[in-house]
């Protein structure tokens, strides 16, 4: 294999911004602020999420933030900050990368995902599966 996915995660490292749970937390509620869950959706119905957050399946996310995509959505074309997570802070940190390099200004993840934010006793809530185009 020519690189790996642990090549693949340290690159992204060096050139993302990432954020503490705690770092983050302090974020929410902020309406400049979109928190991106990008788990699986299985994930989410077994351990909840972030409240208030987007969930993007990693698998769509290109495609959602490309305005030249028939899934956009209208929410990654707005100025606003994104904050990605997942589950342990290595598919968000993929993410986070290809969010910049597709031209998101301002993005950044959550250090330890979502399990080290529900360790620290952040805030979570119980998510529901919604019609698609419903959360743009």
């Amino acid at each position: 294999m020519a690189k790996g996915y642990k090549a693949m995660v340290d690159e992204a490292m060096a050139m993302i911004v990432t954020l503490t749970p705690q770092q983050a937390a302090e974020k929410l509620g902020d309406p400049d602020v979109v928190f991106v869950d990008i788990r699986d959706p299985r994930e989410l119905e077994r351990e909840g999420t972030i409240p208030k957050s987007l969930h993007a399946t990693r698998g769509m996310l290109e495609f959602w933030i490309d305005p030249e995509s028939p899934y956009h959505r209208k929410v990654f074309g707005e100025d606003r900050e994104f904050i990605f997570f997942c589950a342990g802070g290595l598919r968000s940190a993929l993410a986070t990368r290809t969010a910049l390099e597709m031209g998101l200004r301002r993005a950044a993840h959550i250090e330890g995902g979502f399990g080290e934010w529900k360790k620290l006793g952040l805030p979570v809530a119980d998510w529901a599966a919604k019609v698609p185009g419903e959360r743009k």
